[in-house]
């Protein structure tokens, strides 16, 4: 894989990647599902179907039971953060794990892990137990396990599909994770009224026990002849980011999501800009339209997603959709009617979208594979850190500024400095595959 040239020509490319012929019309533009031809792929495409869907029902239920319980939202933060720290400090150490072992063992121990969680999520539910601290241990192993996961899953990819069809496969799972998000919590207040919320946390596991099933059925995947190390420790962790640091297009790709996600993630204005900024809309429903926005466009990306799955220019694709989100965030900011700020919010999902599979690619394709664990270890504390980050940032200079000049301010910042990068290094510019 050559990080400034293509490894080949399209001079005289008369079939698409993977001996299929080019899509033509409509088929163009939809979703790329070669990677689910197949099987090894598809059984672990399946196994995150069904999490993506059954680990939201838990992300609702968690955060209510801790509101029945103590009747404040300050406690629902703080299960919150009980959850990100083991998820970080996990997601890195699972990266290392990821590299040492064979990955398909890892996905079994971690799933298992997971659903044993939402198991005990269950019995303390059904035991009317109501202790806030068992609520946050329970919280924080789950996360513990996401973090082992996470990062194991991602970097199992490259292993199943060949390279040209990794932004189609990180397309499919990435639309899949965005549907659970809306989903999730939908099926979730449906169901608490019916069946009740510890039924909620068994619904999950047994959702999970599917995941474990699919995960089961994939091939062996071990550390590549020669490249296997003993032990996961510090040592092994700090030396992926003396890895990252040494190549320049994937530590580019993760300066990449920090601008954007850091710069030019608004929600904590939401509620604020729900309130004061659309006077002719309930402000509960303005709310739930704004936060629906960019997993709605996302989810319109993925299914769309055939085009641009296809492009080789990897590097110009995260610099363009990273870009994209930047202006869509401005138009957010100078918006001052609910759709039209809405429409602006679908297309930063959309830019998002495109932003995740192209740097998704990146990262499986620019990395050897006994570091792709680690890496994907990386991504996963970026993406869950950053929007929390920009919260703060947000917050704090939309009580400064006002909330439509933080959120077109943040938007502008993230054009600036995403293009100044583009422009000081060239090695994401020049990145195909």
């Amino acid at each position: 894989m050559d990080t400034s040239e293509s490894s080949g020509t399209d001079a005289g490319r008369t079939e698409a990647p993977g001996g299929d012929p080019p899509a033509r019309g409509w088929r163009r533009w939809a979703m790329d599902t070669r990677p689910l031809r197949i099987p090894a792929y598809r059984r672990l495409w399946s196994s995150t179907v069904v999490t993506a869907v059954g680990s939201q029902l838990t992300a609702v239920a968690v955060p209510k039971q801790i509101y029945d319980i103590t009747h404040s939202s300050a406690w629902v933060g703080y299960a919150s953060l009980a959850g990100l720290v083991p998820m970080v400090v996990f997601a890195l150490w699972g990266g290392a794990v990821a590299d040492t072992v064979d990955r398909r063992k890892l996905l079994l121990i971690t799933n298992r892990g997971i659903a044993v969680t939402s198991l005990l999520f269950w019995t303390q539910a059904a035991c009317g137990l109501d202790s806030v601290p068992v609520l946050m241990i329970l919280l924080a192993a789950q996360q513990a396990f996401f973090g082992l996961n996470q990062p194991t899953r991602s970097a199992s990819v490259a292993r199943l599909v060949p390279p040209e069809q990794l932004p189609a496969a990180n397309a499919l799972g990435t639309t899949v994770m965005q549907v659970g998000l809306v989903v999730g919590p939908l099926l979730a207040g449906v169901l608490i009224p019916v069946i009740g919320l510890p039924e909620l946390y068994l619904v999950d596991a047994l959702a999970l026990s599917v995941a474990v099933w699919a995960v089961f059925r994939l091939p062996a995947l071990p550390p590549l002849a020669g490249t296997g190390t003993r032990r996961a420790g510090v040592r092994e962790i700090a030396d992926g980011f003396r890895y990252m640091a040494g190549h320049r297009v994937l530590l580019l790709s993760f300066l990449a999501d920090i601008v954007a996600m850091v710069f030019g993630m608004p929600r904590a204005l939401f509620p604020e800009l729900a309130a004061g900024t659309y006077p002719t809309s309930d402000a509960g429903f303005a709310l739930g339209v704004l936060f629906a926005g960019i997993s709605v466009g996302a989810v319109l990306g993925g299914l769309f997603s055939g085009a641009f799955s296809r492009a080789r220019r990897h590097g110009w694709m995260v610099i363009g959709s990273v870009v994209g989100w930047g202006l869509a965030m401005v138009g957010l900011g100078l918006s001052g009617n609910l759709w039209v700020a809405f429409a602006f919010l679908v297309a930063g999902g959309v830019a998002d979208m495109v932003s995740m599979v192209f740097r998704g690619a990146i990262l499986l394709s620019a990395a050897t594979d006994e570091m792709r664990g680690r890496m994907q270890g990386v991504f996963t504390v970026v993406v869950a850190g950053g929007p929390r980050l920009a919260d703060v940032l947000h917050g704090t200079a939309g009580s400064l500024l006002g909330p439509r000049a933080a959120v077109a301010g943040g938007g502008a910042l993230v054009v600036l400095v995403m293009l100044a990068l583009a422009a000081a290094m060239p090695a994401l510019r020049r990145y195909r595959i």
